[in-house]
């Protein structure tokens, strides 16, 4: 089962194993990891899920689309990386992933 490596808003390193076809966000919310608020459930409606994809990993994890691209506009400090982690579906090649959680409660 590939690990997702979450590091919190206050720097806590949470370490976690999330399943293949489960979101980042679903990870998150069933380890305990503080800051994944997900309020809309993962409908990529809110952006309370939002996270700061490490940079190493951009790349292997792709763009956001459309849709998520314009929920990611109600996003409180967007920057390079910044994605919805309801967006991202787990699969072996993103075993190691390191997401930083982005203050969702801002």
């Amino acid at each position: 089962m590939p690990k997702v490596i979450y590091i919190d808003v206050d720097g806590e390193r949470h370490e976690t194993d999330v399943a293949n076809g489960l979101s980042v966000m679903e990870g998150a919310i069933a380890n305990g990891v503080t800051g994944i608020l997900a309020i809309c459930g993962g409908s990529c409606a809110c952006s309370t899920c939002h996270g700061y994809i490490d940079e190493a990993w951009i790349e292997l994890v792709g763009p956001p689309n459309e849709i998520e691209e314009s929920t990611l506009e109600l996003a409180s400090e967007r920057r390079a990386g910044s994605r919805l982690t309801c967006q991202i579906a787990m699969r072996d090649e993103l075993d190691g992933l390191v997401v930083h959680v982005a203050d969702n409660d801002g």
